[in-house]
């Protein structure tokens, strides 16, 4: 594991966190992210004052760019049960959802892949105006593995959730928050205020209104932990099959995975 950490933490206040991600040039996910979000998720369930936390990126391009392609399948296969018996990652997506503290997610540049998943995750959404989310995963021969399909089918109804994840295209801001993908798009230069403004004016509730609202909602919209497993399952099964080697291969090509090239414009090129 890198001695690198990717969630850099700031407590505003013993009630507001804000969480800011950064890792590599496109903020890839890999599985020191894996392992580094499953400590993370573990602190925020125990502080006892923690009432929000606000996730951002440190590259205004890319939030969450996608997982590694190019990471270790062995380590990622070798990695131990989380709390929920899942594999870590579908056990930290689904843990993240259920910490009693609100998450919002200030989505600036592209959140795909294993990026839309963990935005998903989080509580409330809203987005700057270059803002892109997508689940491009089909486009490379695989299933989504994060479970989009259960999040977005609940979020944004059968046919769009299908929409989404079968076009396997980018859905930029003012789009994803018409379909209720994100709550709302903020103007140029306007996101990391209002949702500080918004964080702090829950951060300023009483906790414990705040946590039981929140799980009240939770009490009716939860998501089976099989569905989480199920979806893995599926990723791990239909991911990196040679029938779809050189779909991969022509995007790297192209660039993937570099700040430049496909990964602007990933939901048109997966497509090509």
């Amino acid at each position: 594991m890198s001695d690198e950490l990717q969630f850099q933490v700031s407590e505003v206040t013993p009630s507001y966190w804000q969480v800011t991600f950064s890792n590599g040039p496109v903020n890839l996910i890999d599985v020191d992210t894996i392992e580094q979000l499953s400590a993370l998720v573990d602190r925020i369930e125990q502080a006892p004052d923690l009432t929000v936390v606000v996730f951002r990126s440190a590259n205004p391009d890319f939030f969450m760019a996608h997982f590694d392609f190019l990471a270790d399948g062995a380590r990622i296969a070798a990695m131990k049960p989380g709390p929920t018996g899942l594999h870590p990652y579908a056990d930290n997506l689904i843990r993240l959802g259920r910490v009693p503290a609100v998450t919002i997610s200030a989505i600036e540049g592209r959140a795909r892949g294993a990026g839309s998943e963990f935005v998903l995750a989080t509580d409330i959404r809203f987005a700057g105006p270059r803002a892109v989310l997508g689940q491009f995963e089909v486009g490379v021969g695989a299933v989504p593995g994060g479970n989009p399909s259960g999040r977005l089918g609940r979020l944004v109804g059968r046919g769009r959730a299908l929409e989404i994840l079968l076009g396997a295209d980018d859905f930029p801001a003012q789009l994803a928050a018409e379909y209720g993908y994100v709550n709302r798009v903020l103007p140029e230069g306007e996101l990391d205020s209002f949702v500080d403004a918004f964080a702090r004016r829950i951060a300023g509730f009483d906790k414990v209104a705040v946590a039981e609202t929140k799980a009240l909602v939770d009490g009716s919209t939860r998501i089976p932990d099989e569905e989480f497993g199920a979806a893995l399952s599926a990723y791990f099964r239909t991911a990196g099959r040679p029938e779809n080697e050189h779909r991969v291969k022509r995007l790297f090509e192209g660039g993937l995975q570099q700040p430049d090239g496909v990964e602007l414009d990933l939901g048109k090129r997966v497509a090509e």
